[in-house]
């Protein structure tokens, strides 16, 4: 049977690679609506073509009467006469996204960058949509409001490692898990130092050795600031307690994550790094699209290696666990103060050391402050809210601006 997807974050890395597996499973999945910021509208014009999606979102409204005319411009140079494609609907603006993953279909697939993301994510979950999450951000901001909106099996990951333990996680009864164990390439700065750490540049920092993403998601893998929104996840996902998760360094990323279970057995998911792999499993969940990924080579010697996290030179994961723990808004300042001050790194007006500790002396702040939520004070967990968890942020985004300042004072 054929899937309808709708497809948010289109025209990024998670967007391209799940309509590469699309173009070559066309008898699996249909894409009836597609959204984008509106950065690359020729693109976006491309895959309007290419899928035939009747409707599209663009948040950038200021860009969103161009596209029109420049899908008929990529018509022409196609070939294409007007009566041979479709004239999509163009939803622009904020809430483009959210109103597209609230429309009927099989599954949405979530792969926008940010907690711009939370908002399309609880959209298609009310919707009651199967909901493909590649957007980890939005459910770690959101917390429980995202957890108890998902029914059973409507909450599908795409971020390869949490793929990989709901695969292990098949291998077992619940009542049999120990322990859930996620594994690190350890980013392009694996065995620095601290000092060596206050050097690095934008330019380092995005040359990650092992996977081709967007750069705020390089940043955040470099400072492992990735792992630890993963942590978070995995806690909201698979509902075990933080001290029964784990963090191993794995350089070659051919071991997703694993799952340890009571008898001392482990279970491991292996493959090449490739995100077209959880990307279709979270299409097509619980079933497997054949070829969606290259499989391991078992006819060549090759050697994994898995080393301890060292939490003292990149202290992201140990920060990431007490927020988790803190529960409430803390994630969402947590996320909110790491996105600043990795476009401050970006920019040139942080040093790469010293993103993660501004990101804890945000969070250190907005714990401390139990004033009124509506201006940005902490609200626990039992009291959480979308409103809550968007009034932490927007205190949490000029705090974050005022630390960074100091720092290059």
């Amino acid at each position: 049977m054929t899937r309808e997807v709708v497809l948010l974050g289109s025209t990024g890395s998670i967007g391209t690679q799940a309509l590469d597996i699309v173009a070559r499973n066309p008898d699996r999945f249909r894409v009836s609506a597609l959204a984008a910021g509106g950065a690359n509208l020729e693109l976006l014009a491309q895959q309007v073509l290419d899928t035939g999606a009747h409707t599209v979102g663009i948040a950038d409204s200021s860009v969103a009467d161009e596209f029109l005319p420049l899908l008929r411009q990529r018509a022409q140079v196609n070939g294409l006469a007007t009566s041979q494609y479709l004239t999509p609907e163009v939803i622009s603006g904020p809430i483009a996204a959210t109103e597209i993953a609230s429309r009927p279909c099989d599954v949405v697939v979530n792969g926008m960058t940010g907690s711009v993301g939370l908002r399309p994510t609880l959209a298609a979950l009310t919707a009651g949509n199967v909901l493909a999450l590649a957007n980890k951000e939005s459910l770690v901001v959101g917390g429980s409001v995202v957890t108890s909106l998902a029914r059973q099996g409507q909450l599908v990951p795409v971020d390869s490692e949490h793929s990989a333990l709901a695969q292990c996680l098949r291998g077992g009864a619940a009542r049999e898990v120990r322990r859930l164990i996620l594994t690190a390439s350890g980013g392009p700065f694996r065995g620095w130092t601290s000092e060596e750490l206050a050097a690095v540049t934008p330019a380092q920092a995005l040359a990650h050795p092992t996977w081709d993403m967007g750069p705020v998601v390089t940043v955040n893998s470099a400072t492992l600031v990735n792992k630890g929104l993963e942590v978070i996840e995995a806690h909201l996902l698979f509902g075990l307690d933080y001290s029964a998760i784990s963090t191993v360094v794995h350089p070659q990323s051919v071991i997703h994550s694993m799952v340890e279970f009571v008898d001392g057995s482990t279970l491991a998911q292996a493959s090449p790094p490739d995100m077209r792999l959880p990307i279709a499993l979270g299409m097509s969940w619980p079933n497997r699209v054949p070829n969606a990924a290259p499989a391991c080579d078992w006819t060549s010697a090759a050697t994994w290696e898995f080393l301890p996290l060292d939490e003292e030179v990149f202290p992201a994961v140990r920060l990431a666990r007490e927020v988790g723990a803190l529960s409430g808004t803390a994630p969402a300042v947590f996320n909110a103060a790491n996105e600043q001050c990795v476009a401050a790194f970006l920019a040139g007006n942080l040093g790469f050391a010293a993103i993660v500790n501004t990101v804890e002396r945000v969070v250190a702040a907005h714990v401390k402050n139990r004033g009124n939520p509506e201006d940005g004070g902490f609200v626990a967990d039992s009291q959480l809210s979308v409103d809550a968890v968007l009034a932490a942020e927007a205190w949490a985004r000029p705090a974050a601006n005022e630390m960074i300042k100091r720092e290059g004072e």
